[in-house]
């Protein structure tokens, strides 16, 4: 497993720092419903999401009070994990290898995001701050790689971020089927190839595919 990301962004459900075995309760937790939220939604089992923690429902009360407190923890981190994932990406992979698998990683972000719609919608008119601490994020951590790959000319200089973060945005709309995340991969990979055609070096890491190489989570 890659590096773990830093303290989500903004987080201060912990007034102090906790205890080693506290931490990693919590951290289980989140990291436990940030998968049950993608895939069953934001109403999956508070107490199956404690069971799969390994901890006590009254352990996951402790943490957080509201359903609502846990959704907006595990939003926070879902952003901040995918902005890491670009940091790192870039690190260790030629540009436009970085840029597609970071644009796989985002499928992965989406699918948390669409599990979580009901709640963020909620949280939208009750909680300012948590939108506008992450606004700007992922369009930041996007624009960085497009710039980095329009530079090593193995993408087209003409792309504008904007253009390819609305591409991408038309997963979060596509129907929720049982194949949703591998047509989304697949979509991804076509977007992919259409910023590596007529590129000043060609298609370079086509044969690099993120098929091969699992996103970073």
């Amino acid at each position: 497993m890659a590096a773990q990301p830093p303290a989500p962004l903004g987080d201060k459900a912990e007034a102090k720092p906790l205890r080693a075995d506290a931490q990693r309760n919590r951290d289980a937790l989140v990291e436990v419903a940030a998968v049950a939220f993608a895939t069953r939604g934001v109403d999956a089992s508070l107490e199956e999401i404690a069971r799969q923690a390994g901890v006590g429902i009254g352990t996951l009360y402790r943490h957080f009070p509201t359903r609502e407190h846990l959704v907006e923890v595990v939003y926070r981190r879902e952003v901040e994990a995918l902005c890491h994932a670009a940091d790192e990406l870039a690190l260790h992979h030629p540009p436009d290898v970085a840029l597609e698998q970071w644009m796989q990683r985002f499928v992965d972000y989406i699918a948390t995001k669409r599990g979580l719609a009901t709640s963020l919608r909620i949280l939208l008119t009750t909680n300012s701050t948590l939108f506008s601490d992450v606004s700007g994020r992922v369009t930041l951590a996007l624009r960085r790689l497009i710039e980095a790959a329009v530079a090593d000319g193995s993408i087209r200089g003409d792309v504008d971020s904007s253009d390819v973060l609305h591409a991408l945005g038309g997963i979060y709309s596509a129907p929720d089927t049982e194949d949703w995340r591998d047509r989304s991969r697949r979509l991804v990979s076509l977007l992919m190839d259409g910023l590596r055609f007529g590129a000043g070096k060609g298609a370079k890491g086509a044969g690099d595919r993120s098929g091969q190489q699992p996103p970073l989570r």
